[in-house]
């Protein structure tokens, strides 16, 4: 099998790509290729005994995702995009990399396929950003798209865009809406939810912590473990059970800032909390307060996506897969 990894660079590429190759298979396949791209040259998997082809590309750039696609790989993840600070900071740059560089992905295997019988399977790593505006509490997997940022905007257009190549038979594709990423490891990116991260991440490493908004604010999370888990589930799930609903909203947990802080401080004690700081941000807090605050995610479970169940066990997670298992002395 040869898979495709774009955006390889990243925090969740690297994980996936580590855990692929640890596997050394998907389903009973074994992986003999790997090709990992993104726009900085990612890192060769440890330990991986096939071919693993390293590339730097700009999807964004005429012809370049033809050129990655001249392998033919069986299964591709696109990870690729800017984050949501970003993109709403940059319209022009959050458009092109994040919309335009998928077209140019679903057009370079449209127009790779003549006569081959190539049909790559497609995971698209989408976002709960595709909600917005004045929602309930929970929401359900056929609720509308009504977006609040370009960058929830841009996702959802890409949504779109993978039902419809899948339909016309380019690509068996997927849309996975994953919940936000926490707790996040490496240094702080610019993402508007970087912050949920930042409140355990920096205390658990005795560093200060910023939080820009209220301890009211709830939202949607799943730990790094469970975002890989969702990739992988997705690479051997019979697509036809979703039929013409190609996009799927993860399990995650609904908490409010404050309930991280209170299992933070269960886990690892007042003195780490302390570091906690509160500044607001009025930018911040405005398009937080656009977000969705939880979900009905029963059509991904009866699937078999799971995600962790309780806070306390994302930290716990964090701690044994960033910090060697040990708290802060």
């Amino acid at each position: 099998m040869h898979i495709l990894i774009i955006g390889a660079a990243g925090m969740v590429g690297r994980k996936l790509t580590e855990r692929l190759a640890a596997d050394g298979a998907v389903g009973g396949t074994a992986i003999t290729h790997f090709t990992l791209a993104d726009v900085v040259t990612p890192a060769k998997p440890a330990g991986f005994a096939g071919t693993a082809d390293c590339v730097t590309v700009d999807l964004t750039v005429p012809g370049a995702a033809t050129e990655l696609l001249s392998g033919k790989p069986d299964l591709i993840y696109h990870l690729a995009a800017i984050v949501s600070g970003e993109a709403e900071a940059d319209f022009e740059k959050g458009y092109s990399v994040n919309l335009d560089g998928t077209r140019h992905l679903l057009e370079g295997i449209r127009t790779t396929q003549p006569g081959t019988g190539w049909k790559p399977r497609l995971i698209f790593a989408s976002s709960i950003a595709v909600f917005g505006g004045d929602m309930p509490d929970v929401i359900t997997d056929t609720y509308f798209l009504t977006p609040e940022t370009s960058y929830g905007t841009q996702k959802a257009i890409c949504e779109l865009l993978l039902s419809d190549y899948s339909r016309r038979g380019f690509i068996d594709g997927i849309s996975l809406r994953l919940p936000t990423v926490c707790v996040r490891p490496g240094k702080p990116n610019r993402a508007a939810s970087g912050f949920f991260s930042g409140i355990i991440r920096e205390p658990l490493a005795g560093q200060t912590a910023i939080l820009p908004v209220s301890e009211d604010v709830r939202h949607w999370m799943g730990s790094p473990r469970a975002t890989v888990q969702f990739l992988l589930h997705a690479a051997t799930l019979d697509l036809s059970l979703l039929k013409n609903r190609r996009s799927l909203t993860m399990p995650g947990l609904a908490v409010t800032v404050g309930e991280q802080i209170a299992a933070l401080e269960r886990v690892a004690g007042p003195q780490v909390t302390a570091l906690i700081k509160r500044e607001p941000d009025p930018v911040i807090a405005h398009i937080v307060s656009g977000w969705a605050r939880g979900f009905d995610p029963s059509r991904a479970e009866s699937l078999g996506f799971v995600a962790e169940r309780e806070f306390d066990e994302i930290i716990r997670i964090h701690i044994e897969d960033e910090l060697g298992g040990k708290l802060p002395a």
